[in-house]
């Protein structure tokens, strides 16, 4: 990254707000969607004192305190729950550049935790500066690096990672493809004894049935279900995601399937907006023009774009790339209707998904697979906080919640693309208005 960067990163760094924490912010006359059910109250005040929420309710009954206070008008506006990115990947130290810019690109489209997917030592520092708030970012959970066919290739490799990780004290084992049967085993028996999850990619030799059977915290990319419904056994080689095995993929199956993974507790995060750019209808230069890839370096949007070009020449039928989306779309729809947790999540940064601009159209991807706005918000907000047992930390709005709010223009419940139309975000208690997140972002543009 060139050093109009560097030197952008010490910025975003320095001019992070104090850890004042009797800083008070008022919103007024807002319509708050509290994210507890599917509801929408109006005419409300919200008081945030340092990074809490500490008072809901009508004007008549909640006052603005007296002395420094931030009102912010809510009239005609919508406040909610920051919503999260359940796969994400933060960049390494070796550019803080461009790491300190994509964390601001999460929270610059309402994101306000990650769940990184990809971890590295680094990260862990990352997440102790966000929760003490000395950095723009949203709160990070982080894996460590991932089990693969080469770190993870044997049994003792598997539980020797294990207990590493645990004891460095990352949030969960990130499983990519490639662990073979007999080190998984001994991966899954050891993260169960040491009291850690993993989740992520189901590999080949795994299968889904022993990934459902050793009780995945969340399978990622909904990987391994084409396979399964195709009938696939463990060990069949399946191309991306299955796609190599569409041809006998029974969609009748899928009933088994969510029933099998609901009666698992295994959660669900689809990162559907991948599939969608890859088999989609549009063409990867005018996916390259979506918002957000201007932000990005031009050498990362064209691999990304080649990459796109690239499937399409070697899947160039139409209709088969159809059918593939609309298995998944029929797996989210059934798997959510059988009762399986899903979780927000669209792989960003990754093809054509720079980090934070993907989530609206991950959310918008749900919608067409069948959920109502207001489940595909559910996703990324109280789901997540049941996802790591923190309901009484964030997730809804709602008295003693961590202030991590996205103030919106109109009612997202009505339309899932509101969810874009954003006023300000607000993070740990700390306020970035719209037109401070465009200040900030123009200064990345390529």
């Amino acid at each position: 990254m060139n050093v109009r960067l560097s030197v952008l990163a010490l910025s975003v760094l320095a001019t992070a707000p104090a850890r004042a924490q009797d800083t008070v912010i008022a919103f007024t006359d807002v319509t708050v969607i509290p994210m507890d059910r599917e509801r929408a109250i109006p005419g409300q005040t919200v008081i945030v004192r340092g990074e809490r929420i500490v008072e809901i309710g009508p004007a008549s009954r909640v006052r603005v305190p007296a002395g420094p206070t931030r009102i912010i008008d809510g009239r005609g506006k919508f406040l909610m729950p920051g919503v999260a990115e359940m796969h994400a990947h933060i960049p390494g130290a070796q550019n803080p550049a461009f790491q300190a810019q994509v964390l601001f690109m999460y929270l610059a489209n309402g994101v306000t935790t990650i769940r990184g997917m990809l971890g590295a030592p680094q990260h862990l520092t990352l997440r102790e500066q966000a929760a003490r708030r000395e950095i723009w970012s949203p709160t990070i959970y982080t894996s460590g690096p991932s089990f693969n066919g080469n770190s993870a290739p044997t049994p003792e490799a598997a539980r020797r990672m294990v207990e590493e990780q645990r004891a460095a004290g990352y949030d969960f084992l990130k499983i990519h493809p490639g662990v073979p049967r007999a080190a998984f085993d001994t991966l899954a028996a050891t993260a169960q004894r040491v009291g850690i999850r993993f989740s992520g990619h189901v590999p080949v030799d795994v299968a889904l049935e022993r990934a459902l059977e050793a009780r995945y915290a969340s399978i990622d990319h909904i990987d391994g279900y084409v396979e399964w419904l195709a009938g696939a056994a463990p060990g069949t080689a399946s191309g991306f995601f299955g796609f190599a095995l569409l041809d006998g993929a029974d969609p009748s199956r899928i009933p088994a399937a969510a029933r099998r993974t609901r009666e698992a507790g295994v959660w669900i995060v689809p990162t559907q907006t991948l599939f969608e750019t890859m088999a989609g209808g549009e063409t990867p230069e005018a996916m390259a023009a979506w918002p957000g890839h201007e932000y990005l370096p031009p050498g990362m949007v064209l691999q990304w774009t080649t990459n796109v070009r690239n499937f399409r020449q070697q899947n160039p039928d139409p209709a088969r790339l159809a059918r593939y989306l609309q298995i998944r779309r029929d797996l989210i729809r059934q798997l959510h209707a059988a009762g399986v947790g899903l979780l927000l999540g669209s792989d960003a940064p990754q093809w054509m998904n720079p980090p934070g601009f993907s989530i609206h159209r991950e959310l918008a991807s749900y919608v067409r697979a069948g959920l109502t706005p207001y489940q595909a918000l559910e996703a990324g907000t109280r789901n997540v906080a049941r996802f790591f047992g923190a309901e009484n930390e964030f997730g809804t709005v709602a008295v003693r919640r961590r202030a991590d709010l996205v103030l919106l223009d109109a009612n997202p419940l009505e339309d899932i693309a509101n969810f874009e139309r954003q006023a300000g975000v607000m993070v740990r208690g700390r306020w970035l208005s719209r037109e401070d997140m465009a200040r900030r972002l123009a200064q990345y543009r390529q």
